[in-house]
């Protein structure tokens, strides 16, 4: 029989291929495998390099445009925080978020004989926090880095330029790589300024997480100045009362010639202030118009204690060109609480207008016992009654009639 050896070559070349296809079949299924397992669990080393790199990203945070249309980007939840700038603190207290204070500036520490700001009498603690500079925003950048805040609050300087105020944020914000949010102070004189104020207590409610407090606030002072004008709008002009305001205080004490010629309380109560027309602001007027204008009653600021010789109240008495006015021989001249102490304290006007309006008016405000509102105002705003505290600093004057 003859053996056909060529085909049993050819039969084992095939079969010899085809294990050859399986074994590279079966091996590249392997290196399938070891693929997939390689992208779905990296190396040891890799994967804790990868969560580390995870763990130190810090959150977006949000933006949110400052009061003066700078653009900030913040976390979304801030805890920590410091004031800088004339009364930046005293509206995050009336935000009742005092608790995010890590630091303040140095007329915060500093010891008074006489603190005349209800916010600081409230709130002693804050004496205590570390310092973040000199008084009227002029921050240390070093220290406020050193303290670790999230946010920096910074109140504008009145006076000074947009420009020169966003200048100012930016570099701070550069010299700290902390956000720095930056915001006028604004005012109750006008409607301008009270729209500023009201952004300014809106942005740091944004920042803080106290939007719905920001917004009682703003509530709480549109009712109060209403309701101050509801009780007097209809007093004829031939009837309103005029009045004078003196001692007023401004960068420190000042004597009877100091006023305000758009004294806030006087324009809530429709009395005719004698001063007006001479600006908006602090004023300083010649005695003998004092004396021209001879108003009804005389109002005195007794911040102006602190000048000694009991400052305007002393000049009243004492001075034979003054003693002749008919409010000081008729005996109508009133103590009212300093408000200017490091900015406006507007807890203190509103609380003034209250006592104005019950000495010029008293029909009108009969139901209204001035310490009583003054307390329930101080309240509101800072979580404590401090009328008799801060009246106290004063040799109880205010909310008195002053002999003469």
């Amino acid at each position: 029989m003859k053996i056909d050896y060529s085909n049993k070559i050819n039969q084992s070349i095939l079969i010899g291929v085809l294990i050859a296809a399986l074994i590279i079949t079966s091996g590249c299924s392997d290196k399938s495998t070891s693929v997939e397992d390689s992208a779905v669990s990296a190396p040891a080393e890799e994967s804790s390099e990868i969560a580390n790199t995870h763990a130190t990203v810090e959150p977006a945070g949000i933006t949110i445009t400052d009061g003066f249309g700078r653009n900030v980007t913040i976390p979304e939840n801030t805890e920590r925080v410091v004031c800088s700038g004339a009364g930046c603190l005293r509206y995050l207290v009336y935000l009742q978020a005092q608790d995010r204070v890590v630091g303040v500036d140095s007329l915060e520490k500093k010891e008074e004989d006489v603190e005349g700001r209800p916010y600081a009498l409230a709130n002693p603690q804050l004496k205590n926090y570390p310092l973040i500079g000199e008084f009227r925003g002029k921050d240390d950048p070093e220290k406020i880095i050193a303290i670790d805040p999230q946010v920096v609050l910074k109140t504008g300087i009145t006076g000074q330029s947009s420009a020169t105020n966003t200048a100012e944020a930016d570099m701070l914000q550069n010299k700290t790589d902390i956000p720095v949010v930056m915001f006028p102070y604004g005012s109750l004189t006008n409607e301008k300024d009270r729209a500023e104020m009201n952004s300014s207590l809106r942005i740091m409610g944004e920042v803080t997480g106290k939007q719905e407090r920001a917004e009682e606030v703003i509530a709480y002072i549109d009712v109060t100045m209403q309701d101050l004008e509801n009780r007097t709008a209809d007093i004829p002009e031939s009837e309103r009362k005029t009045v004078y305001i003196g001692g007023v205080s401004s960068a420190g004490a000042h004597g009877i010639i100091s006023t305000e010629p758009a004294y806030p309380p006087f324009l809530w109560v429709n009395a005719n202030n004698v001063a007006a027309g001479m600006g908006t602001d602090h004023a300083d007027i010649a005695k003998e118009a004092l004396v021209d204008w001879n108003p009804e009653y005389i109002f005195i600021d007794i911040g102006t204690l602190q000048l000694g010789n009991e400052g305007a109240i002393g000049e009243l008495k004492n001075d034979t060109s003054l003693t002749g006015l008919s409010a000081v021989k008729n005996n109508k001249v009133y103590g009212v609480i300093p408000y200017n102490f490091y900015s406006t304290n507007y807890e203190s006007v509103l609380a003034n207008a209250y006592f104005v309006g019950k000495v010029l008016y008293p029909e009108r405000f009969e139901d209204v016992d001035p310490a009583t509102k003054a307390d329930e105002i101080y309240t509101f705003f800072l979580g404590k009654p401090v009328f008799s505290d801060l009246n106290g600093q004063y040799k109880d004057l205010g909310f008195k009639q002053i002999p003469q």
